[in-house]
């Protein structure tokens, strides 16, 4: 097979794919790049709603806001307190997450200086849980998640295909220049081209984590090619008649566990083999998200297993780069900001590459017509 061959099949292969799959990507990249500040948004949003909390000299304890939160629901027991957020900064609520039979999540915030309880909602009917749904599911549940999933493995096609087809690899300063004293034509395709090449990187990174993320078989892979032995789930030993270890006494094993962390959120198990997770984050840590973790037997406090982020196997550390891979946040609000132009990038690429098969196809309809013409 030569080149030109070769090359007409990739250039067919990016044109169809992205035909194919440029809606659904446009939809996902839009609602990522509107995702990129989600917290922000949403501690924004939070405020607005639930008032403004001043802040004081001393936090109430996680295990009182615990007490608080059970005393609420203690008559609804098809809830179940999954997970506790410590505040972030001293303005921030703590935020109880709360599951219930048919998976429907109820957050409640609780101000950490008078343990009032601030306000409650369902998140999946925030504005900012419609965003997340549409952006990981098309809002179509497992089936959504699994098509969102097949368009972003075909998205990281699409970006190795228009490697191999960017015109600028001959002469690279070309490549990045839009002439925008052209035929329009030209132009289309000079932003077309620019706007691949600026976000081709992170638009294969976004692809690429968004498609592990929606199906379960990537993550065996990633530890097997890696050669990291997948850690084992950590598991409570139930002792009959005894009741579970205080959370304050809890807190402080996971303190003497991994010193100098801090902890960021508590996972509580939902049955009485599960483990204790306290989350963590060290001061080291580069990234955004705390990926410490302590996993603590739930009825004596035993230590059963530490992850400690700054020395963790490689397999575990390109699945905890994930996140911030995904999101843009390993570079802090610059990338955050550039993360913004990614999202918006299918939307841009969708568009010219549109006008570019409109021009094929207007020029193959003209030529046809001629060819008629001289028949006649």
């Amino acid at each position: 097979m030569n080149r030109k061959k070769l090359r007409d099949i990739v250039f067919y292969l990016h044109q169809y794919i992205g035909l194919f799959v440029g809606l659904v990507l446009v939809i996902v990249g839009l609602t990522g790049s509107l995702l990129v500040f989600e917290q922000d948004f949403d501690h924004f949003m939070i405020t607005q709603q639930y008032g403004i909390i001043t802040p004081q000299q001393v936090q109430l304890s996680p295990e009182s806001v615990l007490n608080t939160i059970e005393a609420k629901y203690a008559a609804r027991s098809d809830l179940h307190l999954f997970r506790i957020y410590l505040p972030d900064t001293p303005s921030s609520p703590y935020v109880g997450q709360l599951s219930s039979a048919d998976e429907e999540r109820t957050e409640i915030f609780v101000n950490p200086y008078t343990g009032a309880i601030m306000g409650e909602r369902i998140s999946d009917k925030t504005l900012i849980g419609v965003i997340l749904n549409l952006h990981y599911s098309l809002m179509a549940g497992e089936t959504g998640t699994m098509f969102v999933g097949i368009a972003a493995f075909l998205m990281c096609m699409l970006t190795i295909t228009g490697l191999v087809l960017w015109p600028g690899w001959r002469k690279l300063i070309a490549g990045f220049k839009i002439k925008l004293d052209a035929h329009p034509k030209r132009v289309n395709f000079d932003i077309h081209k620019v706007a691949g090449i600026i976000a081709v990187v992170f638009l294969f990174f976004t692809g690429f984590t968004g498609f592990c993320w929606s199906f379960s078989f990537p993550e065996p892979i990633i530890y097997a090619i890696t050669f990291t032995p997948k850690p084992s789930e950590p598991l409570s030993k139930p002792i009959p008649g005894k009741s579970t270890l205080g959370l304050t006494q809890q807190l402080k094993i996971a303190d003497a566990a991994l010193p100098g962390a801090v902890t960021k959120s508590i996972y509580f198990p939902s049955k009485p083999e599960e483990a204790l997770r306290i989350n963590m984050k060290l001061p080291q840590e580069s990234s955004y998200d705390a990926n410490s973790n302590v996993y603590l037997d739930q009825y004596t406090g035993e230590v059963l297993r530490v992850d400690n982020a700054l020395k963790m196997p490689l397999g575990d550390r390109v699945l905890n780069s994930f996140v911030p891979l995904h999101y843009g946040t390993f570079g802090g609000l610059p990338t955050r900001i550039f993360y913004v132009f990614v999202g918006l990038a299918p939307l841009i690429l969708f568009i010219t590459s549109f006008v570019m098969w409109w021009y094929r196809y207007k020029g193959k309809k003209l030529k046809h017509q001629m060819m008629k013409m001289v028949e006649h």
